[in-house]
C-alpha cells in the first residue's frame, strides 16, 4: 500500500523515481540498529526547545547542534540540553551551515511555517533525515516539493502529527476501518483557545539578538514590527498559516485517517477575524468543510479567541457512522456509542491533555512519536507519519484557507488535490520568494 501510494504521489508531484526494495519516502529505511543518532534542532524559542529536551532524553540520541536566528533562544536551549545531558551542543545561526556537518544524521525543524519546507528540502539535499513540525509546508506547492526531495535523496521525513503514534488512536482507527460504527461517513473536529489581541504593530529597530534577515529566509522582505516575533507571525499570511494549520492539522489528520480519505474533491470555508480589530490577518473563527470522493466528509471548527469547550474538551474529533459514533477527546482514549447514544465501549488513558498548552497539549504522549522517528533512522521501525500523508493532511486546511481568502467553494481534482477551474484561487497554491533565495529540489 505504501509503495502504491508513493508511485501515485510521485505522479502528483510530476516526478518519477526508480524504487528499490526499501524506500525512505514510504517511511522505510535500512539503517543500523546500534547507531547513535546525532540531531540538530532548528528553531528553539518554544516548540523546538521542547523537542530538543524530549529527544535528548531518548537512548543513544545526541543533540549536537542548536540552530536559531535568535541568540538568546539558542543560548538558553544550549544550556538546557547541557543540563540534561552533561554535553554542550554547538550553536549555529544559519541552518545552511548546520547542514554541512558530516556527523549530523537528522534535522529537527520547529522554525516558523515559512521555513518548514525549505529547511526540509535543504536537509534532504544535504543527506539528512528530517523531523518537521506541522504544517510540513507554508503552501501546497512546497508540500509537493518536500515529497520530491524526500524521494530524490532517499531521506526519511516525518511530520509532527504525534497522534499517529498514540497507541489507542491507532487502535481507534483500526476499529473504525473494521466497522465498529458501521461505515464512518462524517467527522467533526475542533480546536479552541483564548488568545488575546496582538494590537497594531509599530516599526521598530531589530533587536540585537535577532538575525531578522535570516528569520525571513525565503520570504520576500517585510519591515520589522514589534508585534511579530516570536509567536504572532502565525496570524500573518506572509509567514504563517493561521489556526487551521497551527492546530487544525492535528484534528484533520486524524479525521482523514479515520475516514480512509485521500485527496478531497470539494472544499469551502467560512469565518473571519472577528474578536479584535488589530493586525491579525488569518481567521480567528473558522469552519472548514471538506468532501472526499469516497462519499465521506469532514468539518473542522477553530475558535482562537473563545475557549468554550465542545464535548467537554478544547480539541477533539467525533466520527459518525451508520451504526454508531466514536468520540475522541484529543488524547489517547476514545468512546464508542451505538445508535441509541448508549456508551458501548470506552478506552481510557489517564495521561493528561491540555488543549490550551501552546507548546505541547499532549506533552506526555509526544515522546512515542519522537522515538518512532529515531527508530526508523536505525531501521527498526517504519515511520508512522510519512511526508506523503503529512502533505495530504496539511493540504486540506491549506485549501480551506484558500477557499476562505477567495470567498467561494473550491472544486478539487481528487487525483492530486489541485484546484480546478479557478485561476484566482490557483495563484495561492504557491508563493513568491525573496530574490536570490531559490527553492529547488
Amino acid at each position: 500500500m505504501e509503495r502504491r501510494q508513493f508511485i501515485q504521489n510521485m505522479a502528483v508531484a510530476g516526478t518519477t523515481f526508480m524504487l528499490g526494495s526499501h524506500t525512505a519516502i514510504a517511511g522505510i529505511y535500512k539503517g543500523s540498529p546500534a547507531k547513535k543518532v546525532v540531531l540538530g534542532v532548528m528553531g528553539v524559542n518554544s516548540r523546538g526547545a521542547f523537542l530538543a529536551q524530549k529527544f535528548a532524553g531518548l537512548s543513544d540520541v545526541e543533540i549536537s547542534y542548536i540552530c536559531d536566528v535568535d541568540s538568546n533562544a539558542m543560548n538558553k536551549c544550549i544550556a538546557e540540553i547541557e543540563k540534561i545531558t552533561g554535553k554542550r551542543p554547538k550553536g549555529i545561526t544559519d541552518v545552511r551551515q548546520l547542514l554541512e556537518k558530516k556527523d549530523l544524521d537528522a534535522l529537527v525543524i520547529a522554525a516558523p511555517d515559512h521555513w518548514h519546507a525549505p529547511a526540509t528540502i535543504l536537509a534532504c539535499q544535504a543527506g539528512k533525515h528530517v523531523y518537521v513540525e506541522k504544517p510540513c509546508s507554508h503552501n501546497p506547492h512546497e508540500g509537493e516539493l518536500a515529497i520530491q526531495a524526500a524521494a530524490k535523496y532517499n531521506r526519511l521525513v516525518q511530520m509532527g502529527s504525534q497522534r499517529r503514534s498514540f497507541s489507542n488512536v491507532q487502535k481507534m482507527v483500526q476499529e473504525l476501518h473494521s466497522g465498529i460504527i458501521g461505515r464512518a461517513y462524517f467527522a467533526r473536529g475542533w480546536y479552541v483557545n483564548n488568545r488575546k489581541s496582538i494590537g497594531i504593530g509599530k516599526a521598530a529597530p531589530v533587536p540585537a539578538n535577532l538575525n531578522y534577515d535570516l528569520w525571513q529566509g525565503y520570504a520576500p522582505r517585510r519591515p520589522y514590527k514589534d508585534n511579530l516575533i516570536h509567536y504572532n507571525w502565525h496570524w500573518f499570511w506572509h509567514w504563517g498559516t493561521g489556526e487551521a494549520l497551527n492546530n487544525g492539522t492535528h484534528e484533520i489528520d486524524v479525521m482523514r485517517w479515520g475516514l480512509g480519505a485521500d485527496f478531497p474533491n470539494r472544499v469551502t470555508s467560512g469565518g473571519g477575524r472577528f474578536a479584535f480589530k488589530d493586525d491579525w490577518e488569518t481567521p480567528d473563527t473558522q469552519t472548514i468543510v471538506v468532501n472526499f470522493p469516497n462519499d465521506t466528509s469532514l468539518s473542522w471548527e477553530g475558535r482562537s479567541c473563545n475557549p468554550f469547550n465542545s464535548e467537554g474538551v478544547g480539541r477533539g474529533v467525533v466520527f459518525y457512522g451508520d451504526h454508531g459514533t466514536i468520540n475522541y477527546g484529543g488524547g489517547n482514549g476514545y468512546q464508542v456509542f451505538d445508535m441509541d447514544n448508549k456508551l458501548v465501549k470506552e478506552v481510557k488513558d489517564e495521561t493528561p491533555v491540555d488543549a490550551s498548552n501552546k507548546v505541547s497539549p499532549t506533552e506526555m504522549l509526544d515522546r512515542v512519536h519522537l522515538q518512532n522517528f529515531v527508530n526508523a533512522i536505525r531501521g527498526d521501525e517504519q515511520l508512522n507519519q510519512t511526508i506523503i500523508n503529512g502533505h495530504k493532511s496539511t493540504l486540506v486546511p491549506q485549501l480551506g484557507n484558500i477557499a476562505q481568502r477567495v470567498g467561494r467553494v473550491l472544486n478539487i481534482d481528487p487525483k492530486n488535490g489541485h484546484i480546478l477551474h479557478d485561476a484566482e484561487a490557483a495563484k495561492l497554491w504557491s508563493r513568491e520568494y525573496q530574490p536570490g533565495w531559490d527553492l529547488k529540489v
